[in-house]
C-alpha cells in the first residue's frame, strides 16, 4: 500500500464530496492511522489539540465514508484499505496521471493538475538582485531542470559557503523552467523578521483579501491548499536556521517552526516546488532518504574553468597564471571579483605579480562578507577555526581533539557543524579523516587573532 497513492485517492474523495483539497491536519490524521498513531500522538506531532484532532477525524470519515459508499472510520480505515485497495484504485482510475520526462520519480507521487499550465505566470520576484554575469554551471542547471520538473521535486535545496552562487543559480533556473508553472515567486528572509511573516506574505500572494490566521500551523496548511491548487515555484533565499542543540526559548521555537514547514513541504502532496537557498545545511531542511522522495539537495562547490570568464572580464594579463589564481581563492566567484578588481587597481592587472606574495589578501570587502558568517558561529566552532589556522598541515580528529580540550561528544558535534556551515573540509589520507582550512579562509581567522 503506497501511502502517496492513498493520500492523493484521499484527496480526490475529499475534493469531489467537499470541493475542497486536504489539509495539513487531514493528511496527518491519514498518515498516523495507517501508522497505528493515536489522537493525542498525531495531536502532539501537528502541534494541534486533541480535541481538534478528533474533530477534524470524525468529519474526515465521514465524508470518507461518502465517497465509498461505506462506513469508514478511524478503527477500520487501514482494514478497508488491506482488504479492498485494488477495488478502490479501479473504481477511481479516473485519477491516475502520467509523468512524460525520463526517469521519473513516481507516477503514485504527484497531484493532478488543477488546470493546465499558463504560458505567461504570475511573477513576483520582490527584491530579487540583478544577475549581470552567468558562469559555468551547466551541469547544476540540468540537474535542478530534471528534479523540477521531471521528477516533481517539492523541495530543492541549494546550499554552499557564501559568495559561491547560489542565489545567481537559483534566478537563472527560474529564468529557464518558469513556463512550467503558474506561479512564480521569489522572497529574501532578510527582508522578514521570521517565517511567519514570510507565510503570511506568501498567503496574501493567493487570497489578498483573506484574513492571515496567527498560529503558523494554520498559516502552513492554508499555504500547502494554495500549492495544491496551483503549479507553484517559490524560492526562498538568505535563509538562517538556529542550530538543533541546546537550543532554549526564542531558538528553539524558530528552529521548530521551520522543522514543521519544510516537512510539510517535502512530504504533503502538492503539485509545487519549493527551493531553499541556505549557506548551510540545518537538520530543519529535510534531505534525500530513500528513493522516490521528493527531495533534491545540491551542493556548490567553486568554479573551475568557468571562473576565467571572470578575470576575462576585468582584463586582467598573464592568463597562464589564472588557474593559480582561481585555485587559491577556491573558485569563489565572489572572492574572485573582488580580487580581480584589486589586482586591476594595485597591479594592473598584473595576476603573475600579485601571486608573487603566494597568500590570498582578504580585501576589505571579503572581510566584511567573511565576518558576517563568521559571527555565527559558537565559540566551540571558533575555537577550532583558530587552531585549524595556525597549523601548518591538516589536523587529524585526535590531533584536533587534543589542541581544543574539547570532549570527545563536543569535538564531535563541533566539526560536523562546521563542516554543515562549509567553514572546514574533510579530507581522506591512507584510511585517515583530516581537517583543513582553505586559503581564504585560513588567512581570515588568523587576522583575527583568536
Amino acid at each position: 500500500m503506497d501511502m502517496a497513492e492513498v493520500l492523493k485517492l484521499a484527496d480526490e474523495l475529499v475534493f469531489t464530496q467537499t470541493g475542497k483539497h486536504l489539509d495539513y491536519l487531514q493528511e496527518a490524521i491519514l498518515q498516523g492511522t495507517l501508522d497505528g498513531r493515536t489522537y493525542a500522538k498525531i495531536a502532539e506531532e501537528t502541534y494541534a489539540s486533541e480535541g481538534h484532532v478528533r474533530d477534524m477525524g470524525a468529519e474526515l470519515w465521514k465524508v470518507l465514508s461518502e465517497g465509498l459508499g461505506k462506513e469508514v472510520s478511524k478503527a477500520n480505515f487501514k482494514a478497508i484499505l488491506n482488504s479492498n485497495y485494488s477495488a478502490i484504485l479501479s473504481d477511481n482510475a479516473r485519477f491516475t496521471n502520467l509523468n512524460i520526462c525520463p526517469e521519473h520519480r513516481s507516477e503514485t507521487s504527484q497531484v493532478p493538475k488543477s488546470h493546465s499550465t499558463p504560458a505567461q505566470p504570475h511573477l513576483d520576484l520582490e527584491n530579487a538582485p540583478e544577475i549581470f554575469n552567468f558562469y559555468g554551471r551547466t551541469q547544476e542547471l540540468a540537474t535542478l531542470d530534471l528534479a523540477i520538473v521531471c521528477d516533481r521535486s517539492r523541495l530543492v535545496t541549494i546550499l554552499g559557503f557564501g559568495g559561491i552562487g547560489k542565489t545567481t543559480l537559483a534566478l537563472r533556473l527560474v529564468g529557464q523552467i518558469q513556463p512550467h508553472f503558474q506561479y512564480v515567486i521569489y522572497r529574501s528572509l532578510r527582508f522578514y523578521s521570521d517565517l511567519s511573516a514570510i507565510l503570511a506574505n506568501l498567503l496574501h500572494i493567493f487570497a489578498p483579501d483573506a484574513t492571515i490566521p496567527d498560529r503558523i500551523e494554520t498559516q502552513i496548511s492554508q499555504l500547502l491548499n494554495h500549492l495544491r491548487q496551483s503549479r507553484c515555484l517559490i524560492v526562498l533565499d538568505d535563509i538562517q536556521i538556529p542550530g538543533n542543540g541546546k537550543l532554549t526559548g526564542e531558538d528553539s521555537t524558530v528552529y521548530e517552526n521551520y522543522r514543521l514547514f519544510f516537512k510539510a513541504i517535502a512530504e504533503v502532496t502538492h503539485q509545487s516546488c519549493v527551493i531553499a537557498i541556505a549557506a548551510e545545511q540545518s537538520s530543519a531542511i529535510p534531505t534525500s532518504k530513500q528513493p522516490n522522495y521528493p527531495v533534491t539537495s545540491l551542493v556548490l562547490h567553486g568554479l573551475c574553468d568557468a571562473a576565467k570568464e571572470i578575470l576575462a572580464l576585468q582584463n586582467l594579463a598573464d592568463a597562464e597564471t589564472w588557474d593559480k589564481l582561481i585555485h587559491l581563492y577556491h573558485g569563489n566567484p565572489l572572492w574572485l571579483e573582488f580580487t580581480a578588481t584589486s589586482i586591476r587597481e594595485l597591479f594592473a592587472g598584473r595576476v603573475a605579480e600579485f601571486l608573487t606574495y603566494d597568500t590570498p589578501i582578504v580585501w576589505e570587502p571579503l572581510q566584511a562578507q567573511l565576518d558576517r558568517q563568521y559571527q555565527r558561529l559558537t565559540l566551540p566552532e571558533q575555537t577550532a577555526i583558530s587552531q585549524l589556522a595556525t597549523a601548518i598541515y591538516p589536523l587529524t580528529f585526535a590531533q584536533l581533539l587534543n589542541l581544543t580540550q574539547f570532549s570527545p561528544p563536543e569535538f564531535f558535534k563541533v566539526m560536523q557543524s562546521l563542516e554543515r556551515r562549509f567553514f572546514v573540509e574533510i579530507q581522506e589520507r591512507e584510511g585517515v579523516t583530516q581537517f583543513v582550512l582553505n586559503p581564504v579562509l585560513r588567512e581570515y581567522a588568523k587576522s583575527r587573532g583568536e
